[in-house]
């Protein structure tokens, strides 16, 4: 089974000793690489880990109680919509 996919957006800056990059949507995430590619793949990875933790996290929080649990959708717009 294919795992769900989320997509967000990655800003990559140029630095003085390579790139920083962030995700708009994620605020503190943010990594660095010597390459954009080095920042993109920092950057992916760090992302896996923010969200394993608050799962991690979640599931601590949760254990033992009853809960409800529901896939949670968000529309989007686009950022020609929000500027206009």
């Amino acid at each position: 089974m294919e795992q769900p996919r989320i997509a967000f957006t990655a800003v990559y800056l140029r630095a003085q000793h390579g790139y920083i990059g962030f995700v708009e949507e994620l605020p503190g995430l943010n990594s660095h690489g010597r390459t954009i590619d080095e920042a993109r793949a920092n950057l992916q990875r760090l992302a896996a880990v923010v969200f394993d933790e608050e799962r991690a996290h979640a599931e601590e929080l949760i254990s033992g109680k009853e809960v409800v649990r529901e896939a949670f959708y968000l529309q989007l717009h686009a950022r020609a919509e929000l500027d206009a």
